[in-house]
């Protein structure tokens, strides 16, 4: 079980960052009077934030600690853990973390459901977002193995 805690929680610091590139989102604006859409553009985390950065700091600096600080900062903390160089006595700051990481998932369901409620465009949803929260999900699983498990 250890074993297999460090090998899952080490594969997350390689599958967040291709998670924050992957599309998580197709949107785009119906095409005049024709019945199909046009242009969908993806987005991702990362296209998300920059246009953030463009239009509001300061929640691109708050969806940037929750996209991208919190979870990866969890997941290397709970490795450190998982290697015995880092105390144990941290993990209920790691598990505040993750509970902030999650915030982000929320953020994004509350956009598709808007986006589909206006009836403008269409969104759909992509693979980025399935690996995103499933990153998220197995770290608080990661999180609540290590939290249940004894200290050797």
């Amino acid at each position: 079980m250890n074993l297999f805690l460090k090998i899952a929680n080490l594969s997350l610091i390689v599958l967040f960052p291709i998670a924050w590139f992957a599309p998580m989102l197709r949107a785009g604006v119906l095409g005049g009077m024709m019945p199909y859409f046009f242009d969908l553009n993806e987005i991702s985390v990362i296209t998300g934030l920059q246009s953030l950065w463009e239009s509001d700091v300061f929640l691109a600096l708050l969806v940037t600690f929750f996209a991208i600080f919190a979870p990866y900062m969890k997941t290397i903390g709970l490795a450190l853990i998982h290697f015995h160089l880092l105390h144990r006595k941290v993990l209920p700051v790691l598990h505040w973390l993750g509970r902030l990481a999650m915030a982000d998932i929320f953020l994004v369901a509350l956009y598709l459901v808007v986006a589909k409620g206006i009836g403008v465009g269409t969104v759909q949803t992509a693979w980025g977002l399935y690996l995103f929260t499933g990153c998220i999900l197995a770290s608080l699983a990661i999180s609540f193995a290590t939290e249940k498990k004894r200290t050797p």
